[in-house]
């Protein structure tokens, strides 16, 4: 049978090329102070930490076991792996976790977090040389190989749910789709899925009829039988109408009834053998808007000859959910891609990098309004932009995904974080430590009405949730009770930070529903930053329940 090359493909994708005989990494990778466990692709890292990190404000979560937003060499240091004049950490990802405690120890004070989507432990250099990675084993016979796949990079946890449009084109023929097909089988047996884990389901993308949902989600949950439905699904020939499949696949395929999860990630795998027959980039545009991420793998690319018949040279980038390498992925060729299971397995199984799906960390709008007023202080005001420093850390930002802004307010408003300023999360953080204090008065229900015309305005009707942060320490010029139940009333979900001599009338005022989430108050400035997780998960919260 031309279907289970099973043996070869255990042979290949256990080499983890990253890694010597000894299992070993070959070279530490040099990483930032403030990187945090959540940058890392894949399971292990051996990262070498600079010097000095001591010096800088670093985030950690927990102790022994670190919350993924964690600073990877604060951690270490807290745990006493290396100290501040840096060195080599063996980085290895561990499920989330409730209740992350905060002590004290090595000149780090980590902090308490509820609870976390994922984690990661630290150890020592002499711990690298002791790792063990576990191997794929399969047999020859698919009905045995539910049981006996263990997954190398840890893919048991990854909740996702995943449509794979295959290429069934003249373009493919018929010997190569049965390639296709057998690598899906790899991709599926390294996947491991199940109901607690991945689901994937399958159309095949044809000529002008509608396209074929071969399979969907929640049809088979067994690796075996998802295998032996792909053994049985035919050829149809035809153009490549990928636009159309895609289109199609956002519409019909991702529902409840379906099998599709709520709160799970969700991706289309696209592959294109040549080059699509028809338009994909409308249908990409609504992917996106629907909040499913988009790859496309594209094999055997159009030769010089072939290049005047494609529609769009540019068409995997514009298709893809974002144009930055991670979401396209080239392919040679059907007879080389046991090599590219593994990797293609591990950027699936990666839910901080799939920036198209809707969730409470890259599909919100947070808007600070933030007292500038004199009674606060250049000191404090700094104290203010750490904490939305900090809170800002937690979100996908980007052209496409979560936004942060910032009004200042004295008796007067000014702007000085639009939604529009920056594409980028560098770009954010350097614009919120250079906004300047201004010093004044304190009229607080004008800036609520200003900051819900001129910053939320333009992205009202835009897909985002939005989010308005109130921090003040005193009591306001003018009423803020209108205003607010203004903003909430255009959709605007609010929170209320008070510090020192804030007034709890005023802060209740302004505060959502329910009163006791959504309004905070601390004594000190310094206080502001113990209160990052609770706004944090009060947001994640509120759009959940909004979803």
């Amino acid at each position: 049978s031309y279907f289970f090359f099973l043996p070869m493909y255990c042979f290949e994708i256990c080499i983890l090329v990253p890694w010597d005989q000894n299992g070993i990494q070959n070279t530490p990778t040099a990483i930032d102070c403030d990187t945090k466990g959540s940058d890392v692709l894949g399971e292990k890292l051996v990262a070498l930490c600079p010097a000095d990190c001591l010096l800088q404000q670093l985030t950690v979560f927990g102790t022994g076991v670190y919350a993924s937003v964690s600073s990877i060499c604060g951690a270490a240091i807290h745990h006493g792996v290396i100290t501040d004049e840096g060195g080599t950490v063996l980085l290895t990802k561990v499920s989330g976790r409730d209740n992350y405690h905060s002590t004290n120890a090595n000149g780090i004070i980590s902090k308490h977090l509820s609870s976390w989507s994922s984690s990661f432990t630290v150890a020592s250099r002499e711990a690298i040389t002791q790792i063990s990675w576990p191997s794929i084993i399969a047999t020859e016979h698919p009905s045995k190989l539910e049981r006996t796949a263990v997954v190398a990079d840890g893919t048991s946890n990854c909740k996702v749910d995943i449509a794979f449009l295959l290429d069934g084109s003249y373009n493919i023929g018929q010997r190569r789709f049965n390639l296709q097909k057998n690598f899906l089988v790899k991709v599926t047996a390294l996947l491991r899925v199940g109901s607690e884990g991945p689901q994937v389901g399958f159309i095949q993308a044809r000529y002008s009829e509608e396209p074929k949902i071969e399979l969907y989600l929640n049809n088979f949950t067994q690796p075996k039988e998802i295998m032996f439905a792909l053994r049985e699904m035919n050829f149809r020939g035809g153009h490549s109408n990928i636009g159309k499949a895609l289109k199609n696949t956002v519409q019909n395929f991702f529902s409840m009834n379906n099998g599709a999860r709520k709160g799970f990630p969700r991706i289309a795998v696209i592959f294109i053998d040549g080059w699509p027959s028809d338009d994909m980039e409308e249908a990409a545009v609504l992917a996106r808007e629907s909040g499913i991420n988009v790859f496309v793998i594209t094999v055997s690319k159009p030769i010089a000859e072939e290049k005047g018949m494609v529609r769009d040279l540019a068409f995997a980038e514009k298709a893809a959910c974002k144009n930055n390498s991670f979401f396209t992925y080239q392919i040679p060729s059907w007879f080389t891609t046991n090599k590219f299971v593994k990797p293609l397995v591990q950027k699936l199984c990666t839910p901080d990098q799939l920036l198209c799906s809707k969730t409470c960390y890259n599909s919100v709008n947070i808007g600070f309004l933030i007292d500038g007023s004199s009674s606060v202080g250049d000191n404090n005001f700094r104290l203010m932009l750490k904490f939305i420093s900090s809170v800002g850390r937690a979100y996908e930002i980007s052209d496409l995904g979560s936004k942060i802004g910032i009004v200042q307010f004295t008796y007067d408003q000014k702007m000085e974080v639009d939604f529009t300023d920056y594409t980028t999360k560098d770009e954010a953080m350097s614009a919120i430590r250079n906004v300047p204090y201004m010093s004044g008065g304190t009229a607080t229900g004008d800036a609520i009405n200003y900051a819900v015309k001129n910053l939320f305005g333009p992205v009202m009707q835009g897909p985002n949730k939005n989010f308005l942060v109130v921090i003040t320490d005193g009591q306001s010029y003018d009423d803020v009770r209108d205003p607010a139940a203004a903003a909430q009333k255009a959709g605007i979900t609010m929170y209320a930070f008070g510090v020192a001599w804030a007034p709890q009338e005023d802060l209740k005022a302004m505060a959502s529903e329910p009163k006791n989430s959504h309004n905070f108050f601390t004594r000190e400035f310094n206080g502001l930053e113990q209160l990052v997780p609770d706004l944090v998960q009060g947001i994640c919260k509120d759009f959940m329940e909004a979803q």
